[in-house]
């Protein structure tokens, strides 16, 4: 990483515990302001433990979490919210029964009271994803997998975020809408959005990411730029099949 690069997430040797099973072990990790930075690992290696203790739905059991220099480790996760930290959950995890536009307006429940930018992003999340307008009074439950995963990832963008938490996007989507999905998260990261994403399909996120973190059972076991990890021989076996 460059020297001058500006840290806006840093987690210092963070733990976590699912009663007496210890999912994540002291892991330390480090997203700079404007980054795409992926990690990548298989089921059960604990990314979204990780995802979930950063945001806040799971508490940390040792070490810290600082976002922009402020500790956020214990705090509630609708404050982490209010931090501008937004995630994008594993499996969409939409309201169904409720129209695609006031899932999108709850995604900016914090800013309500500021009409004139819900309205701006609401606006400009219709131009990212064009078929949320075509279906913006259409029930959530309704949506394919891949517009639920547009309206997921636009519900976040709605709570205004610094930093925004991806956990697997390409879940149970066809290869074309991968391909899709990951055009918009780069042109999201190219627009200054950063970005932490979390994905099992270790090409397509070290394809667009600038670097990387390999976890494997809770612990980070190798870290490096994208073009490193994707040439590196254990991760090329392990993750791309070849």
């Amino acid at each position: 990483m460059p020297s001058e690069a500006r840290a806006l997430l840093q987690v210092e040797r963070l733990s976590t515990h699912y009663g007496p099973v210890q999912a994540l072990f002291e892991v330390s990790l480090q997203v700079n302001e404007g980054e795409l930075v992926a990690i990548v690992g298989a089921n059960g290696a604990g990314k979204t433990t990780l995802l979930h203790t950063l945001s806040g739905i799971r508490k940390s059991s040792g070490g810290d979490i600082l976002f922009a220099g402020v500790s956020i480790a214990g705090k509630a996760p609708h404050r982490i919210v209010q931090a501008g930290v937004c995630q994008v959950p594993e499996g969409r995890q939409v309201f169904p029964p409720l129209s695609v536009e006031d899932n999108l307006h709850l995604g900016a429940y914090p800013l309500r009271r500021d009409k004139q930018w819900v309205e701006s992003e609401l606006a400009r999340i219709y131009q990212l994803f064009p078929i949320l307008r075509e279906r913006a009074k259409q029930a959530a439950g309704t949506l394919s997998g891949g517009q639920q995963q547009m309206l997921a990832i636009g519900r976040a963008l709605m709570g205004r975020p610094r930093l925004l938490l991806l956990d697997e996007p390409s879940m149970g989507l066809a290869p074309l809408l991968v391909e899709e999905i990951f055009r918009v998260i780069q042109q999201l990261n190219g627009q200054g959005v950063t970005i932490l994403l979390v994905e099992q399909n270790a090409r397509a996120a070290l394809g667009i990411a600038d670097r990387g973190y390999v976890l494997e059972t809770g612990r980070v076991v190798l870290s490096a730029g994208s073009e490193e990890l994707l040439a590196d021989e254990a991760v090329r076996k392990a993750y791309l099949g070849y």
